[in-house]
């Protein structure tokens, strides 16, 4: 199990506000860079199951992206995890998802190594002026949990969308310091 503070006390993951600067950086960097940013964005996937991802994995009509679950210790394990129409929209412009879903179906959306990804998502995080321990892949990953806590997606629910093993892992994310949390604080300071 992972936590969303390190030992020296920084916050691992990314607030509303930097995950927005985030999006704002990415949507000047060029179009590969972009749509890899935004799918790390809606989905909360990790880096090498973004750069696993193939056209026939595109889920056009149900507006999804469908993933391998990598980090289990067995292939062959898939999540759907729906995403905002606007991501299929720069998915089939950006990669010509529609045109090559028949004959190119295996062909994987971005031909990175995952060290260059990171580079390019740490270029982007840099673009957004984000600094620290928070402001890497991870950091975004944490972020996604985080926020769909705050938006109240059921814990069950967002275990399956991140491909948590367990419950436990995905409980975490109940701990980041939200809105709820801090309506909450200010109830008892008055």
């Amino acid at each position: 199990m992972t936590d969303l503070i390190d030992p020296a006390g920084n916050r691992l993951y990314l607030t509303a506000a930097e995950r927005a600067a985030f999006l704002t950086a990415a949507a000047k960097a060029p179009r590969e860079v972009r749509s890899f940013c935004e799918v790390l964005h809606f989905t909360g996937c990790r880096i090498s199951e973004a750069l696993a991802l193939t056209i026939g994995r595109v889920d056009i009509d149900g507006q999804a992206l469908v993933f391998e679950t990598l980090k289990k210790r067995r292939t062959g394990m898939y999540r759907a995890v729906p995403v905002p129409l606007r991501l299929i929209d720069t998915l089939v412009l950006v990669h010509g998802v529609r045109e090559a879903r028949g004959r190119q179906r295996n062909c994987s959306l971005w031909s990175w190594s995952r060290t260059t990804a990171w580079r390019k998502v740490r270029t982007v995080m840099a673009a957004a002026s984000l600094e620290g321990p928070q402001a890497t892949p991870k950091g975004l990953r944490h972020g996604y949990g985080g926020a769909a806590i705050g938006a109240t997606v059921p814990l069950n629910m967002l275990s399956k969308w991140m491909g948590h093993a367990a419950i436990e892992t995905t409980a975490i994310y109940a701990n980041a310091l939200g809105e709820e949390q801090r309506s909450i604080a200010e109830r008892m300071w008055k």
